[in-house]
């Protein structure tokens, strides 16, 4: 670190967080954004509308509270509002998870590859980083998850569907696992892409939440409601651990016009799930296209694909999408693919077919 200011010598120990990158421009195409997981269906009625309202006096406070938010997320979820704890996307949520858990001395499991900010925070908290790679699958290896959790261990995170190999959790498999973690170990199933998942046994973790004090839910309006720009999640808790989370998520963080969008949209929640759905179908069949064209791309339950690559060919892979105006994610291990319009998409089925005739030339 430079010597000019008396900074933390943490910062040293990783990089920034690096969102997806924008589309390039291509000569007579439309530049399409497949790099960010983003929602690319128009906004739900009555959204925008919510927004604008809520933002006409901009010197105005939000509620700190998030207090109507708060009481309709709980009405939704069945659970009391002492256990909803808002915050400006499920980011800042796990952000606040890993402030009242971890400090030097303590550690933080997680699975690997995951969710790119689980390792930046756990790094910003001087705490020991614990990753643990996933199964050739994509899946979590939840024997090596407990394996890797000791008596310095506050937290685990778990991510249901993966970011960025889009698996998922099943039941079965988070009630094993928490027999194996001790009860004071506080245990976040972060649930960012919960309503695009389809399969039968793909665990729900507010149900789960009901049967583990130490278990923690992390969800958000970015993905399904389509409301990313606005940065409005939230977590559910045990109400002595989101109690705490208060303590540390910064007031006012969620805006006005996002509390009155997350609302609306939340009371719109039926239509939020078919939309989730009908991406859903769109991601299915795109993944079986890729896969019939040789690919390996693990059973995705999110709003996008994970196409597994050595890393050359992900350079190459990304690069040759970009010439088609698309912008997609390298990530170690290979390129995420988020669901976006059938334009955006057969455009990388042009590009994996040219690569896989090249592979068989």
């Amino acid at each position: 670190m430079s010597n000019r200011f008396l900074l933390r010598d943490a910062l040293a120990q990783f990089p920034p967080y690096v969102p997806g990158k924008p589309p390039v421009s291509a000569p007579g195409l439309t530049p399409y954004k497949l790099s960010s997981n983003e929602n690319h269906l128009a906004p739900l009625p009555g959204v925008p509308e919510a927004v604008a309202t809520a933002s006409a006096l901009p010197a105005n406070y939000p509620d700190p509270t998030s207090a109507k938010l708060v009481k309709a997320i709980a009405a939704h979820f069945d659970v009391d509002p002492a256990e909803v704890v808002p915050g400006a996307g499920a980011s800042e949520v796990l952000s606040a998870l890993t402030n009242i858990t971890l400090e030097a001395g303590t550690s933080v499991v997680y699975p690997w590859p995951s969710f790119e900010m689980y390792p930046i925070l756990a790094s910003a908290r001087g705490a020991e980083k614990r990753p643990v790679d996933l199964l050739s699958d994509g899946r979590h290896d939840f024997a090596g998850l407990a394996a890797a959790i000791d008596d310095t261990t506050r937290l685990v995170l778990l991510c249901s569907p993966n970011n960025p190999t889009g698996p998922s959790i099943t039941t079965d498999e988070l009630d094993g696992f928490m027999a194996e973690v001790p009860e004071n170990v506080i245990v976040v199933l972060d649930e960012a892409y919960w309503e695009f998942a389809t399969a039968a046994e793909v665990v729900d973790g507010v149900a789960a939440f009901a049967e583990y004090p130490n278990l923690v839910i992390a969800r958000t309006f970015s993905k399904a409601h389509g409301l990313a720009g606005l940065r409005v999640g939230f977590g559910i808790a045990d109400a002595e651990i989101a109690s705490a989370l208060r303590q540390v998520i910064a007031p006012f963080s969620v805006s006005a016009g996002a509390q009155a969008a997350a609302l609306e949209s939340l009371a719109r929640g039926d239509e939020v799930m078919v939309r989730a759905k009908e991406v859903a179908a769109t991601r299915d069949q795109f993944a079986q296209d890729l896969r019939d064209l040789g690919f390996t791309v693990p059973d995705t339950q999110a709003n996008y694909v994970w196409i597994a690559l050595g890393p050359e060919a992900a350079v190459e892979f990304e690069g040759a999408c970009a010439a088609q105006a698309v912008a997609i994610r390298r990530l170690s291990g290979g390129v995420r693919v988020s669901i976006g319009p059938d334009e955006a998409l057969d455009r990388v089925r042009k590009v994996a077919a040219e690569f896989a005739q090249a592979a068989r030339s």
